[in-house]
Parts: structure tokens; C-alpha cells; sequence
């Protein structure tokens, strides 16, 4: 096993959760190492150990790793093979976003608990304006410890908040506040706490900007606020110079948006190598079908519009969409239109990558379900939820579609038959 490494927690003195939280009402709770949490609490045997989520392809590349495998260094859209060269002990899983959609929703339940201001980012993080909740639950830091209290209690998992008076310090410090802990900037302390940060701290400074900017000399955010705006004009465009200056005298005037309803629901994936095999094709697609009606009725959802996606080897992409007669979060539906579309299609050259999307979205129960003449009045919606209940409790393996059983398993089955 290689050498590990220590993860800096990057807490600094005086910033607390027992610091000044006066007109603080912006919290960034983010969840810790979210999907590999999400498999130990499914699998606690393998707490201590490096775990990492992702492809485990040749293209593959690390969704999530626990914090034992980010001591080797592995990062979140690392390629797999390097985290594997990096740790080649650890234990790699394929992503399950089943059980991460339905973990989630659990989550941003005890947010909405907590205020109706609550803007998701994503699976595992959102903002929260906390300051129409203080009488009921207390001052920020107090409505902080009790989130991550909830979550742990309910959920098994931990979070790590930060307490800021805007959005950008708050997603700052509940960074430097993993895992498992609470960041507050004062008021009163922003300058003092972003200031001393490497100019890459802020939002939009990449490689090649921070690159840029700390051959003009600016290598941390107190460098840059202090530097003429002319000079980061010349340097970054106006709209960057502009922006990355607002940030690094910590001006964010954004407000927490409460959560917008998604336009689309999907799922892709690029294959390891480029394919041409037609059953490979017809597979693919129905297990990405499946990926999306899953999301869809996770979500409470429906769409109409279904849309394929295709890339080809030479990075072409084509797309192509068919609106349904009515709304719908079936696989069966989803991946018979998707084949349709792809044999309409007819690319002729090797394929790179499939995607499927769900479109037109809209809430399940305001979507009139009008049953064709000889349909049943129970069938594939309801096998398909029963499957996601038993995929939540004991993982997406456990239902699954005959055609997606390992060739092996499917050989046998037909030799029995």
C-alpha cells in the first residue's frame, strides 16, 4: 500500500462554532463523502477502509471516495485507474444513484423542516436562509448542530455546515469545515477569513486564471481584492475581473433561491470502448431507461418527451426526441422509444456514448392517466415501484431486467429452459 497522506481539516482559530453568528442567516450544508457514505451505511464492514465510488472502466472516473481513500490522495473526477494506482487496496463499487436520489430526498426533507428557504445544488448540498427560523430553533449555529443532529440521527450520515452572512463565504467554510463539523464567519470577520486564502478559493478561478493571476503577483484573495481592477481587466475580461473582485471583497449579494422544478429527468454513459453490437446498443439503452424512470419516480415526476443521445467515435453528437401521447415514468415506455429513435437513427460508426432524457416534465399526481382499451388497471408502474423500494433496502442489483443479467447467468438460464 502506498504512503498515505494526512487530509488538512483547514479550520482555523476563531472561526468556530461557538463564534459570533450575528447576521449570519446563510448556511452551506454539504454533505461528507456522500455516495461512499451512503454504501457504508449499507455496508458497515467496510468502515475504515479506502472506499471509492465510480466508473471501474478504463474511462471511469471516481464519483465519491471515504476519507480513508482521500488520504492516497484520491479526489472526486479522478480518473479510476489512477486512484487505483494511487491505492490499489481500496474497495471500488459502481455507483447505485438510486439509493443516493432516495438518501437525498431524506436529507432535503429535514432542510425544508428547517425553512422553506432552501435552495439545493445538487444530491448533496444546499444553501439554507435560515433567519425566518431563528425564533423557533435559535441563532444559526444552533439551527447548524441541529441539522447535522437530524441527519445523523435519521440518516446515518454526517454533513458539514457553514455559517456565513453570504452564500460564497458560507460554501467556503462548510468546505473547511469537513468532514463532520461547523464553520462560522462572523460578520463582522469576513476580510479576515477570506483574505489569507489562495486566490483558487474563489468561485470561478481555475488552473489557468490562478495561473494568470499569480504571475501578476496575486496569490491570495487579499492580493487580488487589493490589486487595481484595470490590471485584472487586462488580465481576466471584464466580467471575471469584475466578479472575482465583488467575491474577494466579500460581496455576494445573492439571495437563496428556493429548489426549481427539474426541465429534465436522464442518464448516459460512455462505454470503455467504442461499440457497434447492436444487442449491446438495445441493452444499454434499457438499462438507461431504467436509470431514468427510476429518478423520475423518486422525484414524484412525469415526462412526455423522450430524447436520445448518441456520440460517435469521432465525437459527433446526434440527438433525437419523440413526445409520448401521454405523460409517463415507465422504463418499458422509455426504453421502447429510445429504440425506436436509435433504429430511426441509424448511425453506422462506432458509438462512444448513449444518453436517454425524460422531458416535459410535470408532478405525478397532477398528470391524467387515461388507460388504452385492454390495459390493465395495475401493471408495469407498479412492479417498477415495488422494484425500487427492494433497490433502496438492498441495492439496484437485486431487480433488474433478464436482458441485463451477466452473460454467464443468462447462458445458464437458457440452457435450463
Amino acid at each position: 500500500m502506498g504512503r498515505s497522506q494526512q487530509v488538512p481539516r483547514g479550520r482555523r482559530a476563531g472561526f468556530g462554532p461557538d463564534a459570533d453568528d450575528t447576521g449570519c442567516a446563510i448556511l452551506h450544508v454539504d454533505m461528507d463523502a456522500f455516495f461512499a457514505s451512503v454504501e457504508l451505511r449499507r455496508a458497515p464492514e467496510l468502515r475504515g477502509r479506502a472506499v471509492v465510488v465510480g466508473g471501474t472502466g478504463p474511462r471511469g472516473v471516481v464519483s465519491s471516495a471515504s476519507y480513508e481513500a482521500r488520504r492516497y490522495g484520491i479526489r472526486s473526477a479522478m480518473p479510476t485507474g489512477r486512484a487505483r494506482r494511487l491505492c490499489p487496496e481500496a474497495v471500488f463499487l459502481p455507483p447505485d444513484f438510486a439509493a443516493y436520489t432516495a438518501a437525498s430526498r431524506a436529507v432535503m426533507r429535514v432542510f425544508q423542516d428547517v425553512t422553506p428557504l432552501f435552495e439545493p445544488l445538487s444530491l448533496d448540498e444546499a444553501f439554507l436562509d435560515v433567519s425566518g427560523a431563528r425564533r423557533l430553533l435559535g441563532r444559526p449555529a444552533e439551527i447548524a448542530a441541529h441539522i447535522r443532529r437530524r441527519v445523523t440521527q435519521e440518516q446515518s450520515l454526517t454533513c458539514s455546515v457553514g455559517v456565513a452572512p453570504t452564500k460564497f463565504v458560507a460554501k467556503l467554510a462548510s468546505t473547511r469545515a469537513k468532514p463532520d463539523g461547523v464553520v462560522v464567519v462572523p460578520a463582522t470577520r469576513v476580510l479576515d477569513y477570506l483574505h489569507p486564502l489562495p486566490v483558487d478559493a474563489l468561485w470561478g478561478v481555475g488552473e489557468r486564471s490562478a495561473e494568470v493571476l499569480r504571475r501578476l503577483g496575486l496569490s491570495t484573495v487579499g492580493d487580488l481584492a487589493r490589486a487595481p481592477v484595470g490590471m485584472l481587466r487586462s488580465a481576466l475580461g471584464e466580467a471575471a475581473a469584475t466578479h472575482l473582485h465583488e467575491l474577494a471583497c466579500g460581496r455576494d449579494p445573492r439571495l437563496v433561491t428556493p429548489e426549481q422544478v427539474e426541465k429534465s429527468i436522464g442518464a448516459e454513459t460512455t462505454f470503455d470502448t467504442d461499440i457497434d453490437d447492436p444487442d449491446r446498443v438495445r441493452r444499454t439503452l434499457l438499462a438507461l431507461a431504467g436509470k431514468a424512470a427510476s429518478r423520475l419516480r423518486s422525484t414524484g415526476q412525469v415526462g412526455r418527451t423522450v430524447t436520445l443521445k448518441v456520440r460517435l467515435a469521432d465525437f459527433r453528437t446526434l440527438n433525437r426526441s419523440r413526445s409520448l401521447p401521454g405523460h409517463t415514468d415507465v422504463t418499458r415506455e422509455i426504453f421502447e422509444t429510445a429504440w425506436s429513435l436509435f433504429a430511426a437513427l441509424r448511425p453506422g460508426d462506432r458509438i462512444r456514448l448513449l444518453g436517454v432524457r425524460v422531458e416535459g416534465l410535470t408532478a405525478a399526481e397532477q398528470a391524467p392517466r387515461q388507460l388504452a382499451l385492454g390495459d390493465r388497471d395495475r401493471g408495469w408502474r407498479e412492479a417498477e415501484r415495488a422494484a425500487d423500494a427492494a433497490a433502496v433496502r438492498f441495492g439496484a442489483a437485486v431487480v433488474r431486467p433478464a436482458s441485463l443479467l451477466p452473460a454467464q447467468v443468462r447462458a445458464n438460464h437458457d440452457r435450463s429452459a
